[in-house]
């Protein structure tokens, strides 16, 4: 008597093993992909948040240094990710890369910080900015308040450092000292005055005749020697008529003589 195989063996056994261990793998990468999808594109743009060119930066320092000389107070500013929380831009009078607080070389100091933010094209938030004024210990809060508002008044509203962070930045920075004044903290700063130009030396000394109507004393002086030439040549071509007919009288004499010569007697 004959017996059945019994399905499931272990001859069928080993294909379905492998193809389980292939789905798995499959599975596997996909979810690795997915994952690592997510955290590279967690925050689409965060890098994108511009800070300033070495141009505004070149720009802004000397303007901060001549408000900071005059005003006795120093300028900066901050420019940070929002999500990092790391510096993208730092400057002030003292120079691009130098930062005002905790600076011993600036006692009193007045900064403006913007926290700029890139949020994912998938999330639902907006992009968004984060815009403070900070100051020394010595200065009050209802002043810091008074310049952070000033900032909206000039157009430098959060729209503004979203659109173009390295350029709102250091234009909130240029007007820290406007600012500041209007607050009450520092004087104005003197507005800077253009350097007189020395007078252009005087045209040398001379004739106004000739030297505004010398187009004028030229056309008469040549209408002058046109009329000479013409006098000139009448007088050439009536002087020439004039010998031309004294010639034909002379001719007219000699040949009636003989005839006025002959007497009765002579015939």
């Amino acid at each position: 008597m004959t017996t059945a195989k019994q399905p499931g063996g272990p001859a069928g056994g080993g294909p379905t093993k492998s193809g389980s261990w292939a789905v798995w793998v499959v599975v596997g990468v996909v979810v690795l992909c997915c994952v690592g999808v997510g955290v590279f594109n967690s925050r689409d743009g965060g890098d994108d948040v511009l800070p300033p060119t070495s141009q505004e930066r070149r720009d802004t320092v000397p303007i901060l240094q001549r408000s900071s000389a005059s005003q006795g107070i120093c300028y900066g500013w901050v420019l940070q990710d929002y999500y990092e929380y790391a510096d993208l831009s730092v400057g002030s009078n003292l120079g691009d890369g130098v930062a005002v607080e905790e600076n011993a070389a600036c006692p009193r100091w007045v900064q403006v910080v913007a926290r700029v933010a890139y949020t994912p094209e998938s999330s639902e938030s907006n992009d968004f900015a984060r815009v403070r004024v900070e100051t020394s210990d010595d200065v009050p809060a209802s002043t810091r308040l008074r310049m952070e508002n000033g900032l909206e008044r000039l157009g430098l509203t959060e729209d503004a450092f979203v659109d173009e962070p390295g350029w709102a930045v250091t234009r909130a920075a240029v007007s820290l000292p406007l600012l500041a004044a209007e607050a009450g903290l520092v004087d104005p700063a003197p507005t800077p005055t253009a350097a007189t130009a020395e007078p252009a030396p005087l045209p040398e000394a001379g004739s106004d005749l000739w030297r505004d109507r010398w187009g004028y004393l030229l056309a008469a002086v040549g209408l002058l020697l046109f009329a000479a030439l013409l006098f000139a040549a009448g007088f050439w071509q009536r002087s020439r008529q004039r010998r031309k007919g004294a010639g034909g009288q002379g001719k007219a004499s000699a040949t009636a003589v003989p005839a006025r010569g002959r007497t009765p007697e002579g015939r």
